[in-house]
């Protein structure tokens, strides 16, 4: 399935610690006085941030450890470690010197095949954000490209990091294309920025990545969606995993991080703007984008819950990745442990997201607007003026910018789409229906 050149690179890559080792993730000092736990995380992977770069910012892990300390008289510290992907966190986890850590989907998986290998076990304890169809990966060409659907890699370079969720999405997409993911395409194993500088040189054909490296890129222009992860209907989603023996030597701490996290999900949940700018001033991201998964309509849904569901597709995922040689096999029932969470955070679940909203973002406003249908949204966005304007595509679902989306008319409606494949397919089925330009759009809502 995977190119068969870069599964060394990737092996190398999981094996070898790193330079930002922290030269031992849990130490005692004084006397076992002071306990240093080390968080790795991927500032720039925004559905992680509850357990990362919006966690960290709001200090709500330090504090829950200080006022642990107080009552058992032990010193706290945290070590804050920042990658672009998941494949270094299990690399430092595996060599001991990373204690908790956030990552995507199949990089969990590979997590627990390398603890078990290198006999520092891990564990799936929480979720960060995901979303139930898979949008949270898109493939994405550059705005002049002549691709229109996935059907047109045949034959195309295509820079993905192998192992990642969007890998993931990429070659189920393929499959389902009919397109040997192996040899149909010239695959390139890439880090997220290296992969968007290559599409911009076009030196790659096309980028499959995960959030939210797809919709930056669509939104500063330098980049248009081919294809909508949310069209495979998988879920997809980020979470935390902890070292076993970390876990078990110092259980108190694992349930603050949880409590914390759960306590920086409703802090998102419930202030989405004002986490946004959070979120955009820490990692450099234009808080438009980040709003556009993060958001209250966002396409990342936040809940620290293990959900039968994202487990359900936790082990869809293993055939995947056994076929590409990445693993030999994963016991998911084993690796997923639902205790902490629940002996650390003893609210209820979340409810089920509903169905996304179109959402405007003025200019010097610290809320937003939601509306009911796209066409309404286009009426409030003409003459006025727009930080940033959000539409779900028409079938998936999968929030998108409203300048940035694939238009089509259908009598008095208008409907949006994240692809022109998808807005083609829409317009094939209903005689009448044609796509029209963001413009025209604005103009036939008036």
């Amino acid at each position: 399935m995977f190119s068969k050149r870069v599964v060394p690179l990737l092996a190398l890559a999981l094996t070898l610690p790193t330079a930002a080792g922290c030269g031992g993730a849990a130490d005692a000092d004084s006397g076992a006085e002071t306990v240093t736990v080390t968080v790795g995380y991927q500032s720039k992977t925004i559905n992680t941030v509850t357990a990362g770069t919006l966690l960290r910012s709001l200090g709500y892990f330090e504090r829950e450890l200080a006022a642990r300390g107080k009552q058992d008289g032990t010193t706290y510290k945290v070590k804050w470690q920042d990658y672009a992907t998941g494949a270094p966190i299990t690399a430092q986890m595996t060599a001991g010197k990373i204690d908790i850590g956030s990552m995507g989907d199949f990089p969990l998986l590979i997590n627990a095949a390398r603890g078990k290998e290198l006999k520092q076990p891990t564990k799936l304890v929480s979720v960060t954000g995901y979303n139930l169809r898979g949008g949270l990966n898109t493939v994405v060409v550059a705005p002049s490209s002549a691709l229109k659907s996935l059907s047109d890699l045949r034959g195309k370079k295509v820079s993905t990091s192998v192992g990642s969720a969007a890998d993931g999405t990429l070659v189920r997409a393929l499959q389902r294309a009919g397109i040997d993911p192996g040899q149909g395409i010239g695959k390139l194993n890439q880090q997220p920025s290296v992969g968007a500088s290559a599409l911009a040189a076009g030196s790659v054909d096309a980028l499959s990545q995960f959030v939210a490296w797809p919709g930056q890129l669509a939104f500063q222009g330098q980049a248009k969606a081919l294809y909508d992860g949310a069209e495979l209907n998988l879920p997809t989603f980020h979470g935390v995993t902890v070292r076993e023996k970390f876990a078990k030597d110092h259980p108190g701490v694992l349930d603050a991080f949880l409590a914390a996290q759960r306590r920086a999900t409703d802090y998102l949940r419930t202030k989405p703007v004002a986490a946004a700018e959070s979120v955009a001033k820490e990692t450099g991201l234009p808080a438009e984008v980040v709003y556009l998964y993060n958001g209250a309509n966002g396409i990342a849904t936040f809940d620290p819950a293990l959900r039968p569901e994202l487990i359900d597709a936790l082990k869809q995922d293993v055939p995947v990745l056994k076929a590409a040689k990445l693993v030999n096999d994963v016991d998911v029932d084993a690796f997923v442990d639902p205790a902490p969470l629940k002996r650390a955070v003893r609210a209820p679940e979340y409810p089920q997201a509903p169905a996304a909203k179109p959402e405007v973002w003025l200019k010097g406003q610290s809320t937003t607007r939601s509306f009911d249908s796209p066409k309404e949204l286009l009426k409030a966005v003409k003459g006025a003026d727009v930080r940033a304007a959000y539409v779900p595509d028409a079938v998936t679902g999968t929030l998108w910018f409203a300048d940035k989306a694939v238009w089509v008319a259908d009598g008095a409606d208008l409907r949006a789409f994240v692809t022109p494949a998808g807005a083609q397919a829409y317009v094939a089925r209903h005689p009448g229906a044609r796509t029209v330009g963001y413009a025209d759009a604005l103009r036939l809502a008036s």
